[in-house]
């Protein structure tokens, strides 16, 4: 039996890598589909990956604005959204004595945020049962060199999921956080070879993930295999 059928889910960042993936993954498992992007071009390719079951809605998280717009759009079309799943995020390193105000400004508008005010909205559109999946990183706990504001901002993705998994609970809304290791996405795609080569030393598995290896766990936390699962 499908896991998810009947239930409608908002995917930030659903044009590409792991949001690309969960949205894969969720449609195969029965329900529909919005995901948000920044570029239209890339969302239409998505959607038409995706089949009808997927609707595009262009979405830049850093700004207010686009946030209520995307809620307001999917509201207009559904009765209560079941699942959300903040996956909008960037990457790039910067040591400390080459950080930039502009880095900096950067990473925490899109990666923190813009993921606080994506929840702040959604979760008004939730119910009773609701489940809410942030994408962190294995980052906000290893902290490599080079790379403490994008540590940073995932840190701060696990601290407000464990704030708001004590908040909404009274709701029956579950909020998790996955934390995936170095996994192949468009953000890796700069990265250079020495650089890659050093995080698969440090991987047990001696490999980079697949984006549909984090959907499968997206997938656990949306259905009611977890469903006594909450802040973590």
């Amino acid at each position: 039996m499908l896991k998810l059928t009947g239930k409608t889910a908002v995917i930030t960042g659903g044009n590409s890598g792991i949001g690309l993936a969960i949205a894969q993954r969720f449609i195969g498992q029965g329900a529909r589909v919005f995901i948000a992007g920044r570029r239209q071009d890339k969302l239409d390719e998505a959607v038409k990956s995706l089949g009808p079951a997927a609707e595009g809605i262009q979405c830049d998280v850093t700004s207010s604005e686009d946030i209520a717009r995307l809620f307001s759009l999917v509201a207009e079309k559904v009765e209560q959204l079941d699942i959300l799943v903040a996956a909008s995020g960037i990457g790039g390193g910067a040591p400390l004595y080459s950080l930039t105000e502009e880095h900096f400004d950067k990473l925490f508008a899109t990666n923190v945020r813009g993921l606080v005010f994506t929840v702040r909205e959604g979760v008004r559109l939730m119910k009773q049962g609701g489940s809410i999946i942030l994408l962190g990183s294995i980052a906000g706990k290893v902290n490599p060199a080079g790379y403490g504001t994008y540590s940073a901002t995932k840190a701060a993705v696990s601290s407000y999921g464990r704030a708001w998994s004590k908040e909404l609970t009274g709701q029956g809304i579950r909020v998790n956080i996955l934390s995936p290791g170095p996994t192949e996405t468009p953000i890796f795609d700069g990265v250079s070879t020495e650089v890659r080569q050093s995080f698969i030393d440090k991987i047990p598995m001696k490999r980079i993930g697949q984006p549909e290896e984090i959907a499968s766990a997206a997938l656990f936390f949306a259905s009611e295999d977890s469903s006594f699962v909450t802040g973590t």
